[in-house]
């Protein structure tokens, strides 16, 4: 392809080869009717399948597709990333490769952009998912929103279209701890959010457990927020001054009515009490340290494998 595409599609790929093709023939043909210059970046984050091989079949009958191999896993935003750092359309389009994103959708949301919205993603109506998913979903963008004070619906993921302005936007962004619809929320521009369908998953099986889901929000939280720092000073201040007044009253109440100051079980759990604080404070403390340890090793954020064009030196 020689000309400048309009429209880039950025889809991270993990455990759905089969589903692939499908893919691209659906973005085909929902693209095709806003411009027939466009970009499918499909982009392998070590999926475990035969994702590359199909990848470079899609390539091979499709210039259009531009496939990138990562040498590891990375995850899901890294992946997306990457993507990001290739896609050269005016306007860039991020969704999943299962399907569940529906590419029918798209020019609905190209449609919308138009009306003078940077960025325009969907939200995802009659949701496909397991119920345990949808309230994970609900109770990490709640504990989110507590922490960062950002108001973000609980039905919104990554699939949405944007401006190659707000694209340029995020890829300045370079710390490590990534989430790519956090970042298109923080970079701001004219925004919009509008009503989508959500397909069941077409193959596979979500690679977010309970324990990476869990680290994910944590590092949302830690990246996006110092709150958890400021509370447990307050915390720490709000035990020193209460401590003060008891101690107080206690030697009050001696002198005054001559009351003996006992209580040896009390003091123990207090002791206990106020030692567990101390732990839970300084792990929280360390763990913001962990976050900027990660943030000066300065390591790429990704490392590329193989594509299926030829790459010329990327500086943004």
């Amino acid at each position: 392809m020689t000309s400048k595409p309009h429209i880039s599609v950025v889809t991270p790929v993990y455990g759905c080869c089969t589903s692939l093709p499908e893919l691209y023939r659906r973005l085909d043909a929902a693209i095709s009717t806003i411009s027939p210059q466009y970009e499918i970046i499909m982009v392998n984050d070590a999926s475990p399948d035969n994702a590359w091989e199909t990848i470079q079949k899609l390539a091979e009958q499709d210039p259009r597709v531009k496939g990138i191999d990562l040498s590891r896993n990375f995850g899901q935003h890294y992946a997306i990333t990457a993507g990001l750092d290739f896609a050269n359309g005016d306007w860039i389009v991020v969704m999943d490769c299962d399907l569940q994103d529906v590419p029918e959708e798209i020019p609905k949301l190209y449609r919308a952009a138009q009306k003078g919205h940077d960025l325009v993603v969907g939200r995802r109506t009659n949701r496909q998912d397991s119920w345990f998913k949808k309230l994970a979903s609900r109770l990490f963008y709640a504990i989110f929103a507590y922490f960062s004070d950002a108001k973000v619906h609980t039905s919104i993921g990554n699939f949405g279209i944007y401006s190659s302005n707000v694209i340029r936007s995020v890829r300045l962004m370079k710390e490590q701890n990534r989430s790519f619809g956090l970042f298109a929320l923080w970079v701001g521009y004219r925004r919009a959010e509008i009503d989508i369908d959500h397909a069941a998953r077409a193959c596979g099986a979500s690679s977010y457990t309970f324990i990476r889901a869990l680290r994910l929000a944590l590092d949302a939280i830690f990246a996006h927020s110092d709150k958890l720092l400021r509370m447990t000073v307050k915390l720490g201040l709000s035990f020193s001054l209460l401590s003060i007044l008891y101690a107080g009253w206690l030697v009050f109440r001696y002198l005054l009515w001559g009351t003996p100051i006992i209580g040896w079980t009390s003091l123990i759990v207090s002791l206990y009490f106020t030692t567990g604080l101390v732990i839970g404070s300084i792990g929280i403390v360390g763990l913001y340290v962990g976050k900027i340890f990660d943030e000066v090793k300065c390591r790429p954020l990704y490392i590329i494998s193989a594509t299926t064009f030829e790459m010329i030196n990327n500086d943004r």
